[in-house]
């Protein structure tokens, strides 16, 4: 009698954030089980993690109607590379992470080819296009999700879900202390510090980056004492920054890496959208978030929106924790007033920061990565 083959497990991850989480799942699965081989989309995490990459992910991780447009060709590629593999060698289980448009196409491909799909971290259907989640009723077995909020949504749909508390839990940790970062990065212990943290894509640098470092120069002439720092996201290089930082005439250390480090040592915070204000968040640390979008993306999104904020820490908080500055209230004097005001005002600083310490809390104590590889064997009847 043989030994029955080892189970095939194909697993989507088409931006950066899904790339690390898809990482620590992977590596938790084979902690596991060994035995389990892994392919997909993903990103260098992956690669490191055992994942055989069909497709890159980097290819993959646009924002918006008018940019995923764009790139039509190199998305629709990657949709025809996975329905072959499925459908001529199905897997033993399909696990999808978020990018929901893409995602749930591959995932109607596996339906009918009666492959099991597990969802790890949910599309974001409690705040638009709800009517999505009927679709995810019909074409998932389970729901891995991140937020306790999700659990009565889907829960309601009849979708199978179970909280496994957010990946970030677990990784959100400085590598230094406040006063070892301070001087790895050549910053004054006795001077107040700002964050800039512009985003990971070129199109974010490009519509965001002008008006933080215009904010900065606002900031500078009323703050005197003020240092300024920007961590450099992998996907970007120095030359993609440069001309920017150039303008301002002030002297912003860039760092790589150390993010976190990065945000301990922060007074307050200037910010894109994103799984980056909940990091910020989980480090406690207030600040303000921007967020523009072409004008169409915007039309249209502001028609299909179905929550009150775009930052998911106020998200998870249910309430407007941190200030959000959107579309046309994007501007430099907006932005260096709110930036000024947690400057300017303790009592409202340390109420932001308790704040920020109960959505840490409603995020879960960590292990998630470990609960969904639980997952993840179950359903390969392990």
């Amino acid at each position: 009698m043989g030994t029955a083959p080892n189970k095939r497990v194909m697993i989507v991850a088409g931006e950066a954030s899904g790339d690390l989480h898809g990482s620590n799942l992977v590596k938790e699965a084979l902690r596991l089980d060994p035995t389990l081989s892994f392919f997909g989309i993903g990103g260098p995490h992956m690669r490191e993690a055992g994942v055989e990459t069909l497709v890159d992910s980097s290819e993959m991780a646009v924002v918006g109607l008018v940019e995923v447009l764009a790139h039509f060709g190199v998305i629709y590629r990657a949709y025809a590379t996975l329905k072959r593999a499925i459908t001529n060698n199905p897997p033993d289980l399909l696990i999808l992470i978020d990018y929901p448009d893409f995602n749930m196409l591959v995932a109607r491909v596996a339906k009918r080819a009666g492959v099991k799909v597990l969802y790890y971290i949910s599309p974001q259907v409690w705040a638009w296009r709800t009517g999505r989640v009927k679709k995810i009723a019909r074409l998932v077995d389970r729901m891995a999700v991140v937020f306790p909020f999700e659990v009565p949504f889907y829960e309601k749909a009849g979708v199978p879900v179970t909280f496994v508390g957010h990946p970030l839990a677990d990784r959100v940790r400085p590598t230094m202390t406040r006063d070892e970062a301070l001087t790895s990065f050549g910053l004054d212990p006795s001077r107040r510090v700002i964050g800039l943290f512009p985003g990971s894509r070129r199109g974010e640098i490009a519509r965001l980056f002008p008006v933080i470092i215009e904010s900065t120069k606002l900031l500078k002439a009323r703050y005197p004492e003020l240092q300024f720092i920007l961590p450099l996201a992998s996907s970007l290089t120095s030359a993609d920054i440069e001309p920017h930082m150039a303008s301002a005439g002030l002297e912003i250390a860039v760092v790589r890496d150390k993010v976190y480090d990065v945000m301990q040592i922060c007074d307050a915070i200037m910010t894109v959208s994103g799984t980056v204000t909940l990091e910020i968040a989980l480090m406690g640390v207030p600040m303000v978030i921007i967020y523009t979008v072409s004008p169409l993306t915007y039309e249209v999104g502001k028609r299909l929106v179905r929550v009150d904020h775009i930052g998911i820490c106020n998200i998870v908080a249910g309430k407007r924790v941190v200030p959000e500055l959107i579309q046309h209230e994007v501007t430099a004097d907006r932005l260096a007033e709110e930036i000024g005001r947690y400057l300017d005002d303790p009592v409202y600083t340390e109420n932001t920061r308790a704040e920020l310490a109960t959505v840490k809390e409603k995020l879960g104590a960590g292990g998630g990565s470990e609960r969904v590889a639980g997952i993840v064997l179950k359903m390969l009847g392990k």
